[in-house]
């Protein structure tokens, strides 16, 4: 492999992906990053299929959104949280795929 650069990340750089790594890193945040990926989901639906506390899936929510991997977005009464954006799926598929490897 040829070296292209040496040039390591800023500093800035380096403080959000190693944030972004951290929020994929917990085992809670990564199983409602795992529902989000098969669609979009509101609080109490993820409460019942993960057996945790609604007050508990709130507070990985809020961490999420944080994080810009995760939006909620408002239908009726109920918000239903999906994948921010594309990338998110992305990450997900890459990691299935190299997990299997």
């Amino acid at each position: 492999m040829e070296k292209q650069n040496n040039q390591l990340p800023t500093t800035t750089e380096i403080k959000k992906s190693v944030n972004l790594f951290k929020t994929f890193g917990d085992a809670t945040r990564y199983q409602i990053l795992s529902l989000l990926y098969q669609g979009s989901w509101t609080v109490s639906e993820i409460t019942a299929v993960m057996d945790v506390s609604q007050s508990a899936i709130s507070h990985q929510l809020k961490t999420l959104r944080q994080a810009g991997l995760v939006v909620g977005n408002r239908d009726g009464k109920f918000i239903k949280y999906t994948l921010a954006d594309e990338h998110i799926f992305e990450i997900f598929e890459l990691v299935k795929e190299h997990i299997q490897e």
